[in-house]
């Protein structure tokens, strides 16, 4: 049973309506207090709750309500309805303990889908006190390139087995190189859209004057370059599941845009003004602290609330040390039959890889690998083959030296550099820019020029 909490009669029955044609039962009060005597049956399952119940518009009687309902039935879950420029209330009542925020008036499609995953997140049940073994989640899902069986790891997937039934939005967070998009697929894969598409967007590298075309598409003649339709990512992903990766490196700007999208599941097309809808599961991807960018006011905080219904947090690779052989062998298999090579990996090498503190992660780890294999004609790698791996990743090569005046451009030096100290790094580019003197975006511009792909 979901009860509507709200004191406009035209908005309880046209809700009642809307999930009884979904296959809902309902109830419907008018004031806080017969919210709280209905609550008290306990046949009550999810609330959809307005923020005002008199004249006064500052929602504090809502949040007041809330906290209540929050305190006496702290299992059902809570979706607040308000107006769209009362997103700062919403804000303040997810941080209270609401579920989800719908803003009037709401997209039909994404109320039903709001209703259907907090129901869904709240039939997974609590995270349990240990994981499951690996086999037993293996038996359960689809983990398929997911290597390791760390603890830390085993309540990742966990997690990620619980909530990819449902279209709960997912922020994955962890350093770089910790594989977030392999989780990011794993989610998809597990979820009723895996025979749709699965999407990567990578935000960071997509300029802010080209954040609308490279996301909701255009017509034709939209703008001066615009020679031919273009479909946007999110169109491409409709009925699947778009992967944004570098959530936190997008501008305030396109922040706004992206929130109005995710919130209202609408957009319009550059040199459109026919409003489509949105069929898709958000899941994003950053290494940075966007609570601490809220802070510095350089993220939005309700987008934040919108990404990050569920969180999940990937450990860096010094902190499941114990799956580095196993991550070794397997992206040594995966190098020897790409490049037709027979090559095993020797226990004494296997300690020596597990002992390194792998700054780029698993990333870096994986090229390490590679290089080892490609540099050397040993079936059996053993340490010295990794230490000379290691030491090219360094730059400890000849020829290092500046090339003779007149042999190399600033343009050409600027693009080698660039691209050695990504794989010095590992593919971490926060710590790219940081040895370059570079902002992450200027990183991303040289990156654009030259023609350098993230690894």
């Amino acid at each position: 049973m979901i009860l509507i909490i709200d004191d406009d009669e035209a908005i309880t029955v046209s809700l009642s309506l809307l999930l009884k044609q979904s296959g809902y039962a309902s109830a419907a009060v008018a004031s806080p207090g017969e919210a709280l005597e209905r609550l008290g049956r306990g046949d009550i399952s999810l609330v959809l709750q307005d923020m005002n119940f008199s004249r006064r518009t500052t929602g504090e009687e809502g949040l007041e309500l809330l906290a209540r309902i929050r305190a006496a039935n702290p299992d059902v879950p809570v979706l607040l309805i308000t107006a769209w420029g009362s997103i700062e209330l919403a804000v303040q009542g997810m941080k209270a303990g609401a579920a989800d925020f719908i803003t009037k008036p709401w997209n039909r499609q994404q109320l039903l889908q709001s209703v259907a995953t907090a129901l869904g997140l709240q039939a997974s049940g609590p995270v349990s006190a240990a994981p499951p073994a690996r086999s037993e989640l293996d038996r359960r899902h689809d983990f398929a390139g997911v290597v390791g069986r760390n603890p830390r790891l085993l309540e990742v997937l966990d997690l990620v087995g619980r909530v990819a039934g449902t279209d709960a939005s997912v922020l994955i967070t962890g350093e770089s190189g910790t594989g977030k998009e392999v989780i990011a697929e794993a989610l998809h894969r597990n979820s009723p859209r895996r025979d749709g598409p699965f999407v990567k967007v990578n935000l960071g590298g997509i300029a802010a004057a080209l954040f609308e075309s490279e996301m909701f598409g255009h017509l034709r003649g939209a703008f001066t370059d615009a020679h031919r339709d273009r479909r946007g990512r999110f169109a491409v992903a409709d009925g699947g599941t778009i992967f944004l990766d570098e959530i936190g490196d997008l501008d305030l700007r396109s922040q706004v845009k992206m929130l109005r999208v995710l919130q209202d599941r609408t957009y319009e097309v550059l040199g459109s003004s026919e409003t489509k809808t949105l069929d898709v599961r958000v899941v994003s991807a950053t290494n940075r602290d966007l609570a601490a960018a809220v802070d510095e006011g350089v993220f939005r905080e309700d987008l934040l609330y919108r990404l990050n219904l569920i969180t999940i947090h990937l450990p860096a690779l010094a902190e499941r040390r114990d799956d580095i052989p196993l991550l070794a062998r397997h992206f040594l298999a995966g190098a020897a039959e790409t490049y037709r090579r027979e090559a095993e990996l020797g226990d004494a090498a296997a300690a020596w890889l597990q002992a390194r503190e792998w700054p780029g992660n698993i990333r870096q780890l994986k090229q390490v690998i590679e290089r080892a294999l490609l540099v050397t004609g040993a079936e059996r790698l053993e340490p010295a083959h990794f230490e000379e791996s290691m030491a090219m990743e360094r730059g400890e090569r000849p020829g290092d030296d500046l090339p003779p005046v007149g042999t190399m451009t600033v343009d050409s030096m600027e693009k080698t550099m660039i691209a050695r100290s990504i794989e010095h790094h590992g593919g971490n580019l926060t710590r790219v820019a940081e040895s370059l003197g570079l902002s992450r975006q200027a990183l991303y511009r040289r990156m654009e020029k030259y023609g350098i792909e993230r690894t």
